[in-house]
């Protein structure tokens, strides 16, 4: 077995090097985490990374989840010497879009927003838009 398939065979439920650890969280500490609430718990997600979730019975407790699951990724991405997404913010935004809906549709769309913990129905759309297309 070679020195990488060594290491991609590890298993990840040990602690990171700690130079690894130290560039995830300067990493994974940028990243947004999108939240919401179903029966009454709260769930979230990565926005650099939609498929690394947490949750927690607040929303302190769901987003200090989420961005833990967050660190932990990011430090096994950087490990297998693999590129973490870059932080939403680091992307400058130089093309705008103008979409016409009626009031009806601005209403659900802001409260969809709002109830998946966006501040903002812009966001709300961009994110939603982007993952589609992934």
């Amino acid at each position: 077995m070679s020195g990488k398939s060594k290491k991609s065979a590890r298993a990840i439920d040990r602690p990171f090097a700690a130079d690894v650890l130290a560039k995830a969280r300067k990493v994974a500490g940028r990243y947004q985490v999108i939240v919401h609430c179903d029966e009454g718990h709260w769930y979230g997600r990565g926005l650099e990374l939609p498929q690394v979730f947490g949750d927690g019975t607040t929303v302190a407790a769901c987003v200090e989840d989420t961005r833990e699951a967050l660190l932990g990724a990011v430090a096994f991405l950087l490990e297998q010497d693999a590129r973490p997404p870059a932080p939403a913010a680091a992307g400058r935004r130089t093309e705008q879009v103008n979409v016409r809906l009626t009031a009806e549709e601005k209403l659900l769309l802001e409260a969809s927003a709002k109830q998946r913990g966006f501040s903002g129905l812009s966001e709300f759309m961009r994110t939603a838009a982007v993952e589609a297309a992934r």
